[in-house]
């Protein structure tokens, strides 16, 4: 029974049960650059820099296990995997081709996370991937692809596409060139100035949107609000309970729907199109001229046609308003 309070004391007293310390390596390149960084637990960030340079800095965290402690763990200590992590950097380059973080060893990756701090030449592409931790990058041509079992994805200036994706995390995509795809099992998803088509689904969580070039758009969450910026295409979006707003032109037609909550649509003072809409609990309004119109089952069901017709807008909620201005 006394190895109970003797454990709690080890605990309490701070023995050496982790080990903590970094590397650092530049890495000469001559053109674009493909790059791969994996970590299985820890923070990613990667920056503009140098056209002829990658430059790492690491910082590394083992930690004894909990299996260690009851001598059942491996063989290295934390001080070991550190030192030779170290010595021998898990960094591969073939040419422009540069890969960091892929670690070989289970021993030596058991308990062991490196946070990574890489400057790269605008000219990169980039593949990133962490079981567990936050990312950010900015400031290369791309594309872009990121993902995390678990953490904040934060994606701007990019040249190219972005494609993020988390377990359980928010992503936030600014000023993206070649669209973005999206996905969060649960978390917001925020992009601004996206260029081209967009995709964007989460579990739970609001989805809010500007669009700055044309490209279709198609926007789903389980549960959360939907606010969509200058649409100027095809749209899809779903919600299963939450208001939806969408601004934009219909350059082809709009499909909303949501299970509960208000549809809401600003459209441009000029533009023609077609009205199919339909609530099961609430009240349909359509403030433009309409050439021709329908309502049916009471009210709650609307076919128009504003100022001489052009692309559909379906819109459906099962309980709540629909507002098109």
């Amino acid at each position: 029974m006394k190895c109970v309070p003797a454990f709690a004391a080890l605990l309490l007293s701070g023995v050496a049960f982790a080990a903590q310390g970094s590397f650092d390596r530049t890495l000469q390149v001559s053109g674009p650059v493909d790059l791969q960084v994996s970590t299985g637990s820890g923070h990613i960030h990667v920056a503009p820099g140098s056209a002829n340079q990658v430059q790492v800095h690491a910082t590394i965290h083992a930690n004894e296990g909990v299996a260690n402690w009851f001598g059942g763990g491996g063989r290295l200590s934390p001080q070991e995997k550190v030192q030779r992590l170290q010595q021998n950097p898990p960094i591969e380059q073939t040419g422009n081709n540069i890969r960091i973080g892929r670690i070989e060893d289970q021993d030596l990756r058991n308990n062991v996370s490196i946070d990574y701090d890489v400057t790269v030449p605008p000219a990169t592409r980039l593949s990133t991937s962490s079981g567990s931790g936050d990312q950010d990058i900015r400031g290369i041509e791309g594309p872009v692809d990121t993902r995390t079992g678990s953490g904040n994805l934060t994606v701007g200036s990019i040249g190219g596409e972005v494609h993020a994706s988390s377990g359980s995390g928010e992503i936030t995509v600014n000023d993206a060139k070649g669209g973005m795809r999206a996905s969060t099992g649960s978390g917001e998803i925020r992009g601004n100035g996206i260029a081209g088509s967009i995709e964007a689904s989460t579990g739970s969580g609001d989805i809010r949107l500007r669009q700055s070039a044309a490209g279709s758009v198609h926007v789903r969450t389980g549960s959360g609000t939907v606010e969509l910026e200058g649409v100027d295409g095809s749209l899809a979006v779903s919600t299963g309970s939450g208001d939806i707003r969408a601004n934009g032109k219909p350059a082809a037609d709009w499909r909303i729907d949501t299970g509960s909550g208000t549809v809401t649509v600003n459209l441009p003072q000029q533009a023609g199109y077609e009205v199919y809409a339909r609530t099961s609990s609430g009240r349909i309004s359509v403030d433009a001229p309409m050439t021709s119109q329908s309502f049916a089952n009471r009210g709650r069901e609307l076919r128009a046609t504003v100022r001489g017709g052009g692309h559909m807008l379906d819109l459906h909620t099962s309980s709540g308003d629909i507002r098109v201005r």
